[in-house]
């Protein structure tokens, strides 16, 4: 990413996870660790694993002169190879000949990803559990904050902003368990060499491949998976998944910001959200970041998702399509994360801009509240004739719909005034509204406690 935006758009933390000295260290560490697992199986020498992980650091390295070798090579793990292999050999020649031993290029970039993937897992699982903290506290302290709840961008019935907030906690909270029921998949090793079958290990192909899955802290996938890219398809769905919930809140955010709605606002701050023209702007920017995440992250994850269909036991294309592809996605979901939790953490709320809000319609907005108590008397469709009627008088002559309601023989007829008055009173219109965040919360509370 351009390191103008990458600060807006991404984390420093998921930058560094999948910058080319990243990228460069992972296949370095599968290196080191491949040395010591085969002088471990007895099928390198120790003093040639010891002088080969010496030389596994990545500053160690030219990335100018790797980048130059790459556009030749056809992928960078060709260039590493052959500088290791150099780096070794100024120490000890007779070391340099055990570099890369019985592997292949796409073992070292693969078990690279998946140990930079790792380090992704961590930075999104902080920062979901920072979304979900926050996310809870609001929902519980807004269980009762009158909202008007709207549909087809439209007043529908009175909600509440902890209603609301617990649905993007629930979204949340599945998200989170879908990155742990995912990482036991996903955190595997590749060792497989040229074919998939480790032959150039001979008999101790096994024996190596358990002891470097030890080293690295990785588990030992049944078989090699070189052309099979489930994994990594994955890993970019869900992220796709992630990255649309934070559009989903940033989207509601945004409107909940608008000058006509002011209801809520991201956190304010020195330089934020200002015009180089306008200076009374204050603009959503980390909606802003989540909702451009979240319109690049479905052409990303289609492009991983056609990159799974590759030619026999190693890919042609496929697999390099993956190669910028998904830590784009990596650091762009991480980007619109971070900046979601920053803004729920720091979210102002005006409650009594809600109220008003809320009463703009002249009560219009309790119309099913209305209709259904009709409707217990003279049965659903007449009882919605005579309030749709009643609403569009109110709206023509800007009365409340409760006087309008009241004024009508047909409806005095079936219900007295007090029970009318009754209904008009948002309160006794919010449904479960209370019990779905406590509901909610309660999930979230057992996920927590489960061993």
């Amino acid at each position: 990413m351009p390191e103008l935006l990458a600060r807006l758009f991404g984390t420093p933390e998921a930058s560094a996870a999948f910058g080319d000295r990243a990228r460069l260290q992972g296949m370095l560490d599968f290196e080191a660790a491949l040395a010591r697992a085969e002088a471990r199986t007895g099928v390198i020498p120790s003093a040639a694993a010891e002088a080969i992980a010496r030389r596994c650091r990545a500053e160690s390295f030219d990335l100018a002169a790797l980048a130059e070798s790459t556009a030749k090579a056809g992928n960078p793990a060709i260039a590493m190879v052959a500088a290791l292999t150099s780096l070794v050999a100024r120490d000890d020649a007779s070391a340099a000949r055990y570099v890369h031993w019985g592997t292949t290029s796409q073992d070292a970039m693969d078990t690279g990803l998946v140990l930079q993937l790792r380090q992704l897992a961590a930075i999104v699982r902080d920062d979901l559990d920072r979304l979900s903290t926050a996310l809870a506290g609001r929902a519980e302290e807004h269980k009762g904050t009158l909202l008007a709840g709207r549909t087809w961008l439209q007043h529908a019935a009175p909600v509440t902003l902890g209603a609301k907030m617990a649905g993007w906690l629930d979204a949340v909270e599945r998200h989170a368990a879908r990155l742990d029921q995912m990482l036991p998949r996903v955190l595997v090793l590749q060792l497989g060499g040229a074919a998939g079958t480790l032959a150039a290990l001979g008999s101790k192909g096994l024996e190596v491949a358990e002891a470097l899955a030890s080293e690295l802290g990785l588990a030992l996938p049944a078989i090699p998976w070189h052309a099979q890219r489930d994994r990594v398809a994955e890993v970019a769905t869900f992220l796709g998944l992630l990255t649309g919930t934070l559009g989903k809140i940033a989207r509601d955010v945004s409107l909940l910001m608008q000058t006509e709605v002011a209801e809520a606002f991201e956190p304010a701050g020195e330089g934020r959200g200002g015009s180089s023209t306008m200076p009374q702007k204050r603009n959503p920017v980390s909606a802003a970041v989540a909702l451009a995440a979240a319109a690049r992250a479905p052409g990303l994850v289609s492009t991983l998702l056609s990159a799974m269909v590759q030619e026999h036991e190693r890919g042609l294309g496929g697999w390099h399509a993956e190669w910028e592809t998904l830590p784009e996605l990596c650091i762009l979901a991480a980007g619109a994360l971070r900046q979601m939790v920053e803004t729920v953490e720091g979210l102002e709320l005006d409650p009594a801009r809600m109220l008003a809000n809320l009463e703009a319609t002249q009560g219009r907005i309790l119309a099913e509240a209305a209709a259904m108590a009709l409707a217990a008397r003279v049965g659903r469709p007449q009882a919605h004739e005579m309030v749709e009627r009643a609403s569009r008088r109110s709206s023509e002559t800007g009365r409340p719909l409760s006087e309008v309601l009241a004024e009508d023989p047909a409806v005095a007829q079936h219900m007295p005034a007090r029970d009318l008055a009754a209904v008009f009173d948002p309160r006794s219109y919010l449904g479960q509204s209370a019990a779905f965040v406590d509901r909610v919360l309660a999930a979230r509370r057992r996920r927590r406690e489960e061993p």
